[in-house]
């Protein structure tokens, strides 16, 4: 496909509510989207995870202004985190969903490539992290996706210490089996002392990141990633959305919640 894709969103879950009648509709109204064009549509399954609680989070509830200090540079998972992570793995060992998952893309701040090798990670994976913060007992060893690092889903950028990265040098050590190839510069180059990332910016960017998904070969991804990206991603793809939708698609997500889309090519 030359040109860039027409991307529509539709919340996966919010169409399993009434099945039958949900679904059928969906797919003629997707059919009916490319009719006129003789092809079938196009589209792939979106998996979208806020990463788990991290020690930054527990402090700017107390105080926002916690979120300034040095202390919480790149924020690891808290205790609880790491529970939450443990809870969904096995959320979706127990629902076959890791079966279907092709490719998880993550966001390379710590707090998100923990949550992704716990969550995502087959038994070597989480032995063979640094990171690791989760009891490994009853860890499948069945087939694991790749994880793959990405700078386009990474949190809001600028002033925050915490959403800051490592370098790719100390990241590929305490992450040995997550590909780190995406990423040019192996210093964060994009984080500035100076300036927060505009809401503008993050959509823009997180619309670029839906647009290089939809280039990927895979068809169920998996994306491990921030608050802020979620919430500016998804309002600027639900633009044209019945309200009902869009506040279901948009809501905040809470930490370590999973939600699943269908992403359809509708030009």
């Amino acid at each position: 496909m030359d040109a860039k894709p027409a991307l529509f969103l539709y919340p996966l879950e919010h169409s399993k509510i009434l099945h039958l009648v949900i679904c059928t509709r969906v797919f003629l109204f997707l059919c009916s989207l490319f009719m006129s064009q003789d092809r079938f549509p196009q589209f792939y399954v979106s998996i979208q995870v806020r990463h788990a609680q991290g020690i930054h989070n527990v402090a700017g509830e107390k105080d926002h202004n916690a979120l300034l200090s040095p202390e919480y540079f790149d924020a690891h998972l808290s205790p609880l985190g790491g529970q939450q992570a443990d809870n969904l793995r096995k959320q979706i060992r127990a629902s076959g969903q890791l079966e279907r998952i092709d490719l998880v893309i993550t966001s390379p701040l710590c707090r998100a490539l923990q949550t992704a090798i716990q969550v995502f990670g087959s038994e070597g994976q989480i032995n063979g992290s640094k990171e690791a913060n989760i009891d490994n007992s009853g860890i499948s060893s069945l087939k694991c996706p790749p994880i793959v690092a990405s700078e386009l889903c990474r949190e809001r950028l600028g002033v925050h210490p915490c959403d800051k990265r490592r370098t790719i040098s100390e990241n590929r050590s305490r992450f040995p089996t997550i590909d780190f190839s995406l990423i040019e510069s192996d210093e964060d180059i994009l984080w500035r002392t100076d300036a927060r990332e505009t809401d503008e910016e993050i959509a823009a960017r997180g619309l670029k990141f839906m647009n290089w998904l939809w280039t990927r070969p895979e068809k169920e991804i998996a994306i491990v990633t921030h608050h802020r990206f979620l919430e500016h991603t998804l309002n600027a793809l639900g633009n044209d959305y019945h309200p009902s939708v869009k506040n279901k698609m948009c809501k905040k997500f809470e930490n370590c919640e999973l939600r699943s889309m269908i992403i359809v090519d509708k030009e």
